[in-house]
């Protein structure tokens, strides 16, 4: 990945406390998986952002070489890459997911 994409994504994922790189947006998931992570994060009543990989090709390929991470979507909390649905679903269902968004709440 070059210099110029890899500080590009660093940038994106750093201007939120969350961001979730996926198809479509929060308000027009495009694909199960995406609405999946955002019915998750809608029901915690989370504030988060997206960004649609289906927008920049570049973003939606360097962002799976930058977690090395091959699937869509990817859910970042405070600069750190947390994983993709099946770790969304099983952080949720474990209440980790909860604990962790009340300790961002709690830094902003």
């Amino acid at each position: 990945m070059d210099l110029i994409l890899k500080t590009e994504i660093k940038n994106i994922i750093s201007d939120q406390p969350i961001i979730i790189f996926m198809k479509g947006s929060k308000e027009q998931p495009r694909c199960g998986f995406s609405s999946t992570v955002v019915q998750i994060f809608d029901s915690l009543h989370a504030e988060y952002e997206t960004f649609d990989v289906l927008e920049d090709d570049r973003i939606r390929e360097g962002i799976k070489e930058y977690s090395k991470w091959p699937t869509i979507p990817q859910v970042y909390i405070n600069n750190d890459f947390i994983g993709g649905t099946d770790i969304i679903v099983e952080l949720y269902n474990s209440k980790a997911l909860q604990e962790l968004l009340e300790t961002v709440c709690n830094e902003l």
